[in-house]
């Protein structure tokens, strides 16, 4: 009777489909598809859910502006999307779409259970919305006016709700992080969370009644169902919740829900409530991974416009390779920390490390197989110190990528390989098999060179299967392993080779020039963003003559009532609970005040301290994610940062 394999359920996040995938978004999903292969590999029973979300009104609008169906703009979109996971070989085993009609009815009827259960109920709206968030705010919430997650200005809003009981949850939600908490990680964003609960929960608006694209509430047809429930339930309808639930029974509870950092609040606050008013068990882990930033800022399809790097994935694969590209995802960025991605960063990673380090060690030690033993790999009869160590590094090392992986270290794990990678590149150097080639009395000796090497290398083509698998296959064809699966446990073995014929293939991966492909890179970019700006003329509306850009305009008495003074910047520190802010102590003459600025992506704290600014007065205090703010700080945008704006003239004075 064979064991029954371990079960291990792990999820993206279901992708929004306003616009194409970039590099941002294949991070998060390559990650996904790393561990999938990790735990398969290892002898789980996995299942990897991925998928888009795609209702709400921006698409409503988007479509609308496109002259379609929303149902026609997002089937265009998520056609591009799953082609991209075809492109990336991603091994998810189902790919749920908030459309398919197997999720309308579990969602509606599991806004019925938490319905039932006393959690949902009627009333009004009104505060503030950010449509490309899909979230309402407060306007102590708001970052400088503008919604706090993603920057955009946000809109007044009232109409008709049903809301969820969240606050009912508080108390609840804090006893789960308290009692279990590796519940999210990294501890960072639980501390953020935890911070955030005990600032008060609000009720959460679940219905919209000003637009029609999504699911219809059930007990009232005038209402679509917002977005957080009819989204963040995609794990369990994808497993067949409550209808058909044989997966479900599997699975859950989700071993890992693997989100961004900016959508861990909806996954670890919303998510845990909505199942606890619905009866059901708990997802194990929330992982909160970090951005890829250019520039500082969050890599977007805007954001590389102006950096000038290419961050479109299909692009890159074609140049570089799929495995290249997962590599360089995997190895470069710290799990649950913000990275900076720039194409230059990327392609001295893989010349370093695919090119310098790993193709070199493949293509050196098959064609020494070649020339010194015929092609065939030889039995070892001979052992010194050096050989001892080479083996006890590649015995040594799957332990090490496991502990890793447990820790969803993905660059660590791929150090630990690496650490293989090099100590055999080391030891070819050490042995000088090109030396004992000479001396036919050394023969034995070069046969446990040759064997130890490929010995070494058939360890790092498993140990690399979950991050390259092509590559692995590649490297085994290469081996003369053509015959054998790609088996975990055969990684803790050295001796099992003996007899296999070698043959050398194509470079695993080509060093770059990389001056050159940098500016070729940048050519194909101004090419995407010429493009871009054709389709964008072709299809924007003509402009009225004499057309006003910027702002309306004002009477000289609206301006007369702004106070403007020069102030001094005494102290400058990070905002606690806000990586966007910076919160200042101003002196305006015989005053101090507190001011906070989104300004943090400009400039330290550092660099702002003993600073002579220009101050607004006079504004109306308000709550910037829990402190209050007394002013603002007057800066000038140029289009890649923010600038302050400073006087010599001595603080206090008025400025007219």
């Amino acid at each position: 009777m064979t064991e029954e394999k371990k079960t291990y359920y792990i999820t993206t996040p279901i992708y929004y489909p306003s616009s194409n995938l970039h590099i941002g978004h294949t991070y998060c999903t390559v990650m996904a598809d790393a561990m999938a292969r990790f735990k398969r590999l290892s002898g789980y029973d996995v299942h990897f859910l991925t998928g888009t979300d795609e209702h709400g009104q921006k698409i409503e609008t988007l479509a609308e502006a496109k002259g379609v169906s929303p149902q026609a703009y997002v089937d265009e979109i998520v056609e591009g999307i799953k082609k991209l996971w075809a492109t990336m070989e991603i091994s998810y085993d189902d790919f749920i779409r908030t459309t398919e009609p197997r999720h309308i009815k579990r969602v509606q009827a599991i806004f019925m259970k938490m319905y039932e259960n006393g959690d949902i109920y009627k009333g009004e709206y009104e505060g503030l919305y950010c449509t490309p968030c899909e979230s309402f705010w407060t306007e102590s919430q708001l970052v400088n006016g503008c919604c706090p997650d993603c920057g955009r200005p946000v809109q007044a809003a009232k109409e008709e709700a049903y809301f969820f009981r969240l606050s009912k949850y508080a108390d609840k939600l804090l006893e789960l992080f308290e009692k279990n908490p590796d519940f999210l990680q990294p501890e960072s964003r639980r501390n953020e969370m935890v911070s955030f609960i005990k600032q008060g929960l609000d009720d959460l608006c679940i219905s919209r009644s000003t637009f029609d694209w999504g699911i219809p509430v059930p007990i009232d047809k005038k209402h679509v169902i917002y977005v957080w429930l009819d989204a963040l339930t995609n794990y369990i309808t994808a497993l067949g919740y409550p209808d058909e639930p044989e997966l479900y029974n599997k699975y859950w509870p989700a071993d890992v829900h693997l989100v961004g950092k900016e959508i861990v609040r909806f996954h670890s606050i919303i998510w845990p409530a909505m199942l606890m008013s619905a009866g059901l068990p708990l997802p194990k882990q929330v992982l909160g991974h970090g951005w890829l930033l250019l520039g500082g800022e969050k890599v977007s399809k805007s954001k590389a416009a102006k950096a000038g790097d290419v961050v479109d994935p299909v692009v890159l694969i074609d140049r570089y390779g799929i495995d290249a590209l997962k590599y360089f995802l995997l190895r470069e960025y710290t799990f649950g920390q913000d990275g900076v991605f720039t194409n230059e960063v990327m392609l001295k990673r893989m010349n370093y490390d695919l090119a310098n380090d790993l193709g070199n060690l493949v293509s050196r030690t098959v064609s020494m197989i070649e020339k010194y033993c015929g092609g065939t790999v030889p039995k070892a009869d001979t052992s010194d110190e050096i050989d001892e160590d080479l083996k006890k590094i590649a015995v040594g090392a799957a332990a090490k990528v496991e502990e890793q992986m447990d820790k969803f270290a993905f660059n660590m794990a791929l150090e630990e390989i690496w650490i293989l990678v090099r100590r055999a590149n080391k030891y070819i150097d050490e042995k000088a098999p090109w030396v004992l080639a000479k001396d036919e009395s050394r023969k034995a000796e070069l046969d446990t060179v040759m064997h130890n090497l490929a010995e070494a290398i058939r360890i790092i083509s498993i140990l690399i299967y979950p991050f390259m698998h092509s590559t692995s296959k590649e490297i085994r064809k290469q081996l003369g392993l053509w015959y054998a699966d790609v088996e975990w446990k055969d990684a803790f073995v050295f001796e099992m080779m003996g007899g296999e014929q070698v043959k050398k293939g194509p470079q695993l991966f080509p060093r770059l020039d990389i001056e050159k492909e940098l500016a070729e890179l940048a050519a194909v970019h101004q090419q995407m963003e010429a493009a871009k700006e054709a389709e964008k003329a072709a299809s924007a509306p003509a402009e009225p003559a004499g057309a006003e850009q910027g702002k309306p305009e004002i009477t000289y008495e609206d301006f007369d009532k702004i106070d403007f003074r020069v102030g001094k910047i005494v102290k400058a520190e990070k905002h606690p609970q806000a990586d966007k802010l910076l919160v200042f102590q101003v002196k305006i003459g015989t005053e101090t005040r507190q001011i906070i600025s989104g300004v943090a992506q400009s400039y330290t704290p550092e660099e702002m301290l003993g600073r002579q600014v220009i101050v607004v007065t006079n504004l109306k205090p308000r709550k910037l994610r829990g402190l209050e703010s007394r002013g603002m700080l007057l800066f000038a945008d140029n289009g890649e940062r923010v600038e302050i704006v400073t006087t010599e003239a001595p603080d206090g004075n008025v400025v007219s």
